[in-house]
C-alpha cells in the first residue's frame, strides 16, 4: 500500500510516546505512508483531531477509507496486512511473549508515565528517586527487558533479537530512561537494559524522530 492510501496522524515528536510507536514500525519496515502532525500543543488540538478520528485521540492510521485509532490496533493492522514483513517474531512461543509484554505496555505502567513524560529531546531531567509505585515500574521493566532478551535475543540487538513491534512498543521507555533514569543498575539492571536503551537511539529511525522533534521546537 503506497503512501496515497496510508495517512498516519500524530502527535508532537518531542512528547506523543504514542504517536511514536506506529510511526517508528512503520519507518523501520519501511512502509510508506503520508505524515500528518497536529500540534498538541494549540488551543484547538482536539477540533483538528477530530477531524481526523471521533476519539480525539493521537495517532490514527487512514488506510483508504478504513480509520484504525489505536496505537497497538495500528501495529495489528499493519502485521496483518504485511505478513511478511515480521512485525511478530515468527516463533510462536516468541511471538506470544513480544503480544503479551506489549500489552503490559499498552494498559499499564501509568505511575511511571505520569512521573516521566516523554521528552525525546531531553537528557537533563536525572533523578535519584521515584516514589515506589513509579520504581515498582521500572524494576518490572528492567526485569521484562532482561528476560526477554536472555531467552530471545541472542542474536542480535532487540527485545527478540530482531526488530518487532515489542521493540516500537517499548521505544518511548527508552527515551524515559535516557532522559530520568541513568542508573538503570539502581533498579536491577545487570547492563542488558542499558545496553537496549543504547540500541534504540542508536536506531536512524530513532534520530529522524528526534531531528523532526528537533524541527518543531525551532
Amino acid at each position: 500500500m503506497s503512501a496515497a492510501h496510508y495517512r498516519l496522524v500524530i502527535g508532537n515528536k518531542n512528547t506523543s510516546s504514542w504517536s511514536l510507536r506506529p510511526w517508528l514500525l512503520m519507518r523501520r519496515l519501511a512502509i510508506e505512508f503520508e505524515e500528518i502532525r497536529i500540534n498538541l500543543r494549540d488551543p484547538d488540538k482536539t477540533q483538528q483531531i477530530l477531524a481526523h478520528s471521533p476519539a480525539a485521540k493521537v495517532p490514527v492510521l487512514w488506510a483508504g477509507e478504513l480509520m484504525v485509532w489505536d496505537s497497538l490496533a495500528i501495529i495489528e493492522y499493519i502485521s496483518d496486512k504485511h505478513p511478511d514483513l515480521g512485525v511478530w517474531p515468527s516463533d510462536m512461543t516468541a511471538r506470544a511473549i513480544a503480544r503479551c509484554i506489549s500489552a503490559e505496555m499498552h494498559s499499564g505502567f501509568q505511575p511511571l508515565r505520569e512521573a516521566c513524560p516523554m521528552s525525546i529531546l531531553s537528557t537533563s531531567r536525572h533523578q535519584d528517586q521515584f516514589s515506589e509505585p513509579v520504581a515498582a515500574n521500572i524494576r518490572r521493566i528492567v526485569e521484562i527487558w532482561m528476560e526477554t532478551r536472555k531467552r530471545f535475543g541472542k542474536s542480535g540487538r532487540f527485545l527478540f533479537s530482531k526488530f518487532s513491534a515489542a521493540d516500537a512498543m517499548y521505544a518511548p521507555v527508552a527515551s524515559r530512561f535516557k532522559t530520568y533514569v541513568p542508573d538503570l543498575a539502581a533498579y536491577g539492571d545487570d547492563g542488558t537494559a542499558k545496553a537496549y536503551v543504547d540500541t534504540i537511539f542508536g536506531m536512524p529511525e530513532i534520530t529522524a524522530w528526534a531531528n523532526g522533534a528537533q524541527s518543531e521546537m525551532s
